[in-house]
């Protein structure tokens, strides 16, 4: 958002603006909070995101105390320029009470595909842990080439599902691979938003 867009904005008479903040990866939306020309300008220029607070009357910078900050990805106006919504990483629990958005009950208002997002958080903390704890901790154990043996395995076994038209074991032998897929992935210190942005590249 440049200075034009700024500027363009339909500023209220208390040239006080909201602002949705939505996880850049997962897509579940994180908190409301309201800006003013100075806030915007601020989230701007410092990649963190800053909001106008109503009750300490100044800028207010997520994170300033508790460390739990919003790193800017992108900002952008609705189509009356009326309010903002905020795209942004978060270091830390989002919400004052400690849970990761301001909607407690996530599995309620979360999208689906955000549940990618988490099942990636949860193979990040079992690597590294005691392989007789899980199953995802015994593969991180036993290395890349088990891990991408399994990869192997389950696209073969999804394939066959596909072809002996059972759908329901394909959607589980399917599960399975993206499973591992995710797997293999983390144990090359990659992301599935890595393999997201070269598909993003393809189809631009």
């Amino acid at each position: 958002m440049n200075n034009d867009k700024i500027k363009a904005l339909s500023w209220p008479e208390n040239q006080l603006l909201p602002a949705i903040v939505q996880h850049a990866i997962s897509g579940k939306v994180l908190m409301q909070g309201y800006m003013n020309p100075q806030a915007l300008e601020h989230s701007l220029q410092s990649g963190q995101v800053t909001f106008y607070s109503r009750s300490k009357q100044r800028l207010w910078t997520k994170g300033e105390s508790s460390g739990n900050t919003l790193q800017l990805v992108s900002m952008a106006s609705d189509c009356d320029a009326d309010s903002l919504l905020v795209l942004a990483l978060p270091k830390g629990p989002t919400c004052h009470v400690g849970t990761e958005t301001c909607w407690h009950d996530n599995s309620a208002n979360s999208p689906q595909l955000s549940f990618l997002y988490d099942l990636e958080q949860v193979i990040q903390s079992r690597e590294g842990a005691d392989p007789a704890s899980s199953y995802t901790a015994s593969l991180f154990a036993k290395g890349v080439k088990r891990i991408a043996q399994k990869v192997g395995e389950e696209g073969v076994e999804s394939a066959l599902a596909a072809m002996a038209g059972d759908k329901e074991e394909l959607a589980n032998e399917a599960a399975d691979l993206i499973f591992h897929l995710l797997v293999l992935l983390r144990s090359q210190q990659l992301e599935l938003n890595d393999v997201i942005k070269v598909l993003q590249k393809r189809h631009n």
